[in-house]
């Protein structure tokens, strides 16, 4: 396996070449390896099957998982989800960019193969300027955790390197993840919020925006259980 394959991304000022190398892997369906505020991440165009096919394949995982999509703005989120709740809406302007994921009804009319999403699409807006970059250039990515499925998740590229080899075309190395936590994952595909998967960001902090329920905690209405739900595979 060939150092070769990662590239410095550490400084805006000197990292157009290594930007402009995934932008072309990316454009040619190959994989690529990118920080995030949380941990790194492996990357594919979310609208090319067969990239997104190659990215659960270097994962080792199946299509019942499939991988979440990083957004470069705020923005984008109408343009991939439908029938986005209010409380969603104000917890992607509170908190992105930042470790938070929302799992979002997808647009119908996409054309897009994710795997087994059963038409939902879960969205984040990394805080990560590297990220960031890239994002703006290609648009939505398909990006899950830079890790062989059973594995730690990589908190640098080479950490990822030494997990998914040549498999991913280009790893850009911006040093140290600094979250080194996974998002916060938000269902908002029911009547209301619910809380997948605790992560970057405290269940506290969510309500201070949005009503979201722990699924863990007794419905405080009937004092039953809240059924959590599907998160779709994320591990973002």
């Amino acid at each position: 396996m060939s150092l070769n394959r990662i590239k410095d991304a550490t400084d805006p000022a000197t990292w157009g070449p290594a930007i402009d190398e995934a932008v072309h892997a990316i454009s040619r369906g190959e994989l690529v390896v990118l920080p995030t505020d949380t941990v790194y991440g492996i990357g594919a165009d979310a609208f090319t099957p067969s990239a997104v096919q190659a990215l659960l394949d270097a994962k080792g995982r199946g299509r019942q998982m499939p991988p979440p999509v990083l957004i470069p703005d705020v923005r984008t989120l109408d343009g991939l989800a439908t029938h986005v709740p209010d409380g969603a809406r104000a917890l992607a302007e509170a908190f992105w960019p930042g470790g938070l994921t929302l799992i979002l009804d997808a647009q119908p009319s996409l054309a897009w193969d994710l795997g087994e999403t059963h038409g939902t699409v879960a969205l984040r807006m990394p805080d990560h300027p590297a990220a960031l970059a890239l994002l703006r250039r290609t648009g939505p990515m398909a990006v899950s955790s830079a890790n062989l499925t059973g594995h730690d998740a990589a908190v640098t590229a080479a950490d990822a390197h030494a997990q998914l080899g040549e498999s991913v075309a280009i790893y850009l190395d911006a040093g140290e993840a600094p979250g080194q936590v996974a998002s916060t994952i938000v269902d908002a595909t029911g009547d209301v919020l619910r809380l997948v998967r605790a992560g970057a960001i405290d269940l506290p902090r969510l309500c201070e925006v949005a009503t979201v329920v722990d699924p863990a905690a007794a419905d405080p209405a009937t004092g039953t259980q809240v059924a959590p739900a599907q998160e779709g595979g994320s591990d973002r």
